[in-house]
């Protein structure tokens, strides 16, 4: 019998063992002008915790399937003022109305600058619908009373740095019991290379309040990185009723970092649509905390992913009171050699009885060399109550294809044909044709590019 010799086996170095680069911001960046002593102090404490925490890496549980050891953090600079005078201009298509009627209300962040409208009769009734420097100067009460209420600075490095950072955001405050029938329209317009654009948006409504607001990130895709860090805060008072859409349609150059959060109070409704289509590297968290017993609160999003492309969501549907309800349905394509991963958890609280939690993830990967990695999860730590998940990643099915050729259709149109049934329950979620439009827009695009 032979004795097995030892072998010495040298690992391949992981990729997490690269240190990225620090970001090139400076504690001279923490805007201070026209602030209230408490937002100095807020932005002041938000960069000393920014400094101190380090950058993610595959090491973390939350980013370990998202690697940043190609972000050139070093190369990103903040925007000057009106430094949108010299980039690409905002394309006239994302200003159409995206509701049958026009908008009520519209903010658009530009570089270094913002355009801003509102009805006369909604300001009369106490509506405040405008960029973040202006409610610092106007509306300081306002920015105390909400601002790192929903997401503080401690959530992350990110949310660390746009809490301090935040060149511009968006303020949106809605006092009790109005209703506002036309829908607000806001969009972040990102171009320029290495250009971090960082964000901070708010809503928040008022007991009986209800409104529509569709919200847009876009840039043109360029030839060199560029960044944005974003933050994205929402209340829902007791029986208000908010319908909140978002778009996600970056360059392709981008490395896209966010945390939303919305609280929902007693009685209070949330139906919260994302649409993500472009961006490089995106890492999203976003939770529903259904604080006050009878809430409800559904969240429906839609992905197509294509080239190198990297999208991670990570979701929670938090159920903190008794007769909650959760609903929550991704679906996404896949195609060329982009990846998506989402990680969704149903949280139930001890007490939280009569709770209803639902969550779905569903992938149809059109690649070989695309991934989709679904990770559904539930911890419940009451009784009575009703949580299921489910998740699915796929392919195209053949007898579907099978059967539309039998038809006369050709093979790739039968696949497109079948890729946009795939998205239809979602767009039905949506509440506006022209809101649906946009997205079927974006998708159709990436089916163009796509031979089978």
């Amino acid at each position: 019998m032979t004795k097995e010799i030892p072998r010495v086996v040298t690992r391949v170095q992981r990729r997490d063992a690269q240190v990225l680069k620090n970001f090139s911001f400076t504690a001279e960046m923490v805007r201070k002008d026209n602030l209230s002593k408490y937002l100095q102090k807020l932005r002041q404490d938000a960069w000393d915790l920014y400094q101190s925490l380090p950058m993610p890496t595959l090491k973390d549980e939350a980013w370990r399937r998202t690697d940043l050891a190609g972000m050139p953090s070093d190369t990103f600079v903040l925007p000057k003022r009106e430094a949108y005078m010299d980039l690409a201009p905002l394309p006239e298509d994302l200003m159409r109305p995206v509701a049958d009627q026009d908008h009520a209300g519209q903010v658009v962040l530009l570089p270094g600058g913002s355009q801003i409208s509102l009805s006369k009769e909604l300001a009369d009734q106490g509506v405040i619908f405008t960029d973040l420097r202006t409610a610092e100067v106007r509306h300081p009460a306002l920015l105390e009373k909400i601002m790192g209420k929903v997401v503080s600075a401690n959530e992350g490095k990110f949310a660390a740095m746009a809490t301090a950072l935040a060149d511009n955001g968006i303020v949106l405050y809605v006092p009790a019991g109005v209703t506002i029938d036309q829908p607000l329209h806001s969009l972040i317009w990102g171009p320029g290379e290495h250009l971090a654009h960082i964000s901070h948006v708010m809503l928040w409504l008022e007991p009986g309040a209800a409104v529509t607001y569709v919200h847009e990130y876009a840039s043109p895709t360029e030839n060199n990185p560029a960044f944005h860090a974003g933050l994205v805060e929402i209340h829902v008072g007791d029986n208000a009723n908010l319908r909140f859409v978002e778009l996600q349609s970056w360059g392709e150059h981008i490395w896209n970092f966010t945390h939303e959060r919305s609280q929902v109070g007693q009685d209070g409704q949330l139906d919260w649509i994302f649409g993500a289509i472009g961006g490089n590297v995106t890492k999203n968290f976003a939770e529903i905390d259904l604080n006050g017993r009878g809430s409800l609160g559904r969240m429906s999003g839609f992905y197509f992913t294509d080239g190198k492309q990297h999208l991670d969501y990570d979701s929670q549907q938090n159920h903190r009171a008794p007769n909650t309800t959760s609903d929550l349905l991704f679906k996404g394509a896949l195609i060329d050699s982009s990846r998506v991963v989402w990680q969704g958890m149903i949280y139930v609280a001890p007490g939280a009885m009569k709770t209803d939690g639902y969550q779905a993830n569903r992938n149809l990967v059109l690649s070989r060399e695309a991934r989709a990695d679904s990770i559904p999860g539930l911890e419940i730590l009451a009784d009575d109550v009703r949580c299921t998940h489910g998740a699915t990643v796929g392919k195209i099915d053949a007898d579907q294809v099978f059967y539309l050729r039998t038809r006369g259709i050709p093979k790739i149109d039968a696949e497109r044909l079948i890729v946009s049934g795939f998205f239809d329950p979602i767009m039905q979620r949506i509440p506006f044709e022209g809101v649906r439009e946009r997205f079927q827009i974006s998708i159709a695009k990436k089916m163009a590019a796509y031979h089978g």
